[in-house]
């Protein structure tokens, strides 16, 4: 058998970039998620009008995040830009919301990097998800 040049081989996990394939894990435990050059990407759906601020699970392959704010003059997004910042550790200036103004489901850029984003959302007890990477591995 003669071997193939690299150059034409697939890439395989041996062979991609350990970056690129951290990321695609992440992305196939957390479909929520997309790293895009130094920021990372987050779905989510919300349901405005809430007794209170929370992050309560999934719909539809995005966070499902109950907020207490009133979807009136951008409230709502105000108010989850400054949640969000705050659960990540983030200043407010460091999140902006991409897509869905005026929509339950939006698209918000965070400046972190993806593999710091799914620690934080599996460290959440709403996310229960057993394919989730844990810090024992």
């Amino acid at each position: 058998m003669v071997p193939t040049p690299m150059a034409t081989r697939r890439p395989t996990l041996a062979t991609a970039p350990k970056a690129q394939t951290a990321n695609q894990t992440i992305t196939q435990v957390w479909p929520c998620l997309r790293a895009a050059q130094g920021h990372t990407v987050i779905d989510v759906s919300v349901s405005p009008n809430a007794k209170k601020t929370e992050l309560v699970g999934w719909h539809d392959g995005a966070l499902r995040i109950r907020l207490q704010a009133p979807p009136v003059d951008g409230a709502a997004n105000e108010a989850l830009r400054k949640w969000l910042a705050q659960q990540l550790g983030l200043p407010h200036q460091q999140v902006k919301l991409l897509r869905g103004d005026t929509s339950r489901r939006k698209q918000w850029q965070v400046e972190l990097d993806c593999a710091q984003v799914a620690a934080w959302l599996a460290a959440q007890p709403a996310m229960r998800n057993p394919d989730a990477p844990s810090d024992s591995d």
